[in-house]
Parts: C-alpha cells; structure tokens; sequence
C-alpha cells in the first residue's frame, strides 16, 4: 500500500488524474488510499501546485462515479460474484459479513457512514447493490457522503501542510466519530418521525 510520500511523487508528476481515478478505484470496491490520497492532494494545495475547488470538485465526482461502480457490481452480481473476485482485492467472507451486519442495523445512513470508517469504504457501494437497496435512497446518502468526506480530506491536508502525516493518522479516528454522530441523528430522526405517525393515527 503507497504511503504518503509515494502519493506525493504520483501527484507531482500526474496531478489531478491521480485525485479523480484513486478515489474512483476505492469507492468501486479496490483498497487503494482514497483518503490518504486527497490528504495528499490537501497539501499540494497547501504549496500551490493545485487548485482547491478543482481538487475537491474531483475528488467529490470520484467518490460518486466510485460508488455506483460499486453498487452496480453489487446489485447485478450478487454476493456470489463479489465473493469470487473481490478476494483478488482482499474481500473476504467475514470482511463482507462484517459490513453486512452493519448496513442491516443502519440501512441508508450506513452508505453515508461508510464513507468515514476506513475498513467499510472500500464495502459499502458493494453492500447496497448486494441488498438492493433502492437507487434513490443510495444516491442521496452517496452524494451526501461523498462532498462531506472529500471536502474535509481535502481540507485537512490543506491546512496540515508539514504536519500532514499526523493529520493522517487522526482523520480516519475523527471521520468514524463525525459518521457515528450523524447516523444517530439520522436514526433518531427516523423513529421520532415514526412516533409521530402513529400517535397520529
């Protein structure tokens, strides 16, 4: 797996190809540094090699375009497929059972969530095309996940700049707290909403 320096030297030398096509690949259900690569991509821009809104803008389409990858493979493959390939990509039985278990307890919010837990990004397009979880409600929490995630990547690395090695080691801690927080907000919104319907009937 690169590390932050080997990330560093491929956006040097490619730039933006690498923002959009590594988030892309880990969105799509490939380990590969996603979020590693906008903290990377944050300090290049912290040194004026790239543009803010150009890297955040790709690294946003990258994660959206990723997904549905990732859920369509899910969706039309099943798990039998995604079984049979992903261990290729070090998918294995009890890493998808792991995040099965996780998107029956949260269902749409899980997508959003997953986005910010680093051993559920690269599962969970692949878990929401396997459970056929309607196409509206994954785009929206897709979308939503991917311009909050890619944002604050993006940002951190910016305002890093020397420091962005420790940065890197904290964002992953802080991402699964700011995920964990919404999707008990969203949770508890849901069954307020529930309450209310019935006290209503």
């Amino acid at each position: 797996m690169p590390d932050l320096s080997s990330i560093l030297s491929l956006l040097a030398d490619y730039g933006y190809v690498i923002v959009f096509v590594g988030v892309l690949m880990e969105s799509a259900g490939i380990p590969i540094p996603g979020e590693t690569v906008l903290i990377a991509a944050g300090v290049l821009v912290q040194r004026h090699d790239l543009d803010l809104r150009t890297t955040i803008a790709l690294g946003i389409a990258g994660a959206i375009a990723g997904d549905q990858i990732g859920y369509l493979v899910g969706r039309r493959g099943g798990r039998p497929f995604v079984l049979r390939w992903g261990r290729y990509v070090a998918i294995t039985p009890e890493r998808l059972e792991r995040a099965d278990e996780f998107f029956d307890r949260h269902g749409g919010p899980a997508v959003f969530a997953a986005r910010f837990v680093p051993g559920l990004r690269v599962f969970g397009a692949l878990m929401a095309g396997i459970s056929r979880m309607r196409w509206s409600t994954f785009i929206v929490f897709n979308a939503l996940g991917g311009i909050v995630w890619a944002t604050a990547a993006v940002l951190a690395g910016v305002l890093a700049g020397s420091s962005y090695r420790l940065v890197e080691q904290w964002v992953g801690r802080v991402g699964m707290l700011v995920a964990g927080l919404v999707v008990l907000g969203l949770v508890g919104t849901v069954l307020a909403r529930r309450h209310h319907r019935r006290r209503a009937r």
